[in-house]
């Protein structure tokens, strides 16, 4: 498949906001869209792109904050783990932003296809206890939200974080994954599975 991945920092944070694109059919999906909604919206309709579904990483408030706006503009499904929902809600509680309502909750090792991806949800707690990356196995591509940075790790000190969790998900899942698959992280420069085996501090 002839793909792409683009990135956009966005917000106060730099968060990543990623379009994984089909270039095929131009259809593309978005990830963590976290601030300017307007913005990104120009990036999709100045490339032409059709938008097929917005993943969300984690509920935090700097990954979703353009998610509404984008959702209905497009008509799009929006998707994030099942116990999830929590941190949406802390969300509205702690920082005051518009609810936002998931249409599909996932499940640990589910496989959706979107815009002619098969995309696997990789539920990696630790940063928050429903945060998950999404793998696609035939790319080789792994967004890794705010679990996995370049050299380093997310927070684990807010609500539902643990550091023994981020620990396992890190050990025990992520390092099963093939040295060459490039990771897109919720902040900073992409690495890869085996760049952060041999140089990551956190893992074993």
């Amino acid at each position: 498949m002839d793909f792409r991945v683009q990135r956009y920092a966005v917000g106060k944070l730099a968060t990543n906001c990623y379009f994984l694109v089909n270039n095929d059919t131009k259809e593309v999906v978005v990830i963590d869209p976290g601030y300017n909604g307007d913005y990104l919206s120009e990036q999709i309709d100045t490339n032409g792109y059709k938008l097929q579904a917005i993943l969300i990483t984690h509920g935090h408030f700097d990954h979703i904050m353009a998610v509404n706006y984008l959702k209905e503009k497009y008509c799009c499904k929006v998707y994030i783990h099942e116990e999830e929902d929590i941190i949406l809600d802390d969300a509205v509680r702690t920082f005051h932003v518009e609810r936002v309502v998931p249409d599909i909750h996932l499940k640990d090792g589910q496989v959706i296809n979107l815009a002619g991806f098969d995309i696997k949800v990789i539920n990696t707690p630790g940063h928050s206890i429903g945060s998950v990356c999404y793998y696609i196995e035939d790319i080789k591509v792994l967004f890794s939200g705010d679990t996995l940075f370049y050299g380093s790790v997310g927070r684990t000190d807010f609500p539902t974080g643990s550091t023994a969790q981020m620990l396992d998900s890190l050990n025990n899942i992520l390092m099963k994954l093939p040295d060459d698959v490039e990771v897109y992280p919720g902040h900073g420069q992409s690495t890869s599975i085996g760049t952060e085996r041999m140089e990551n501090p956190y893992i074993r």
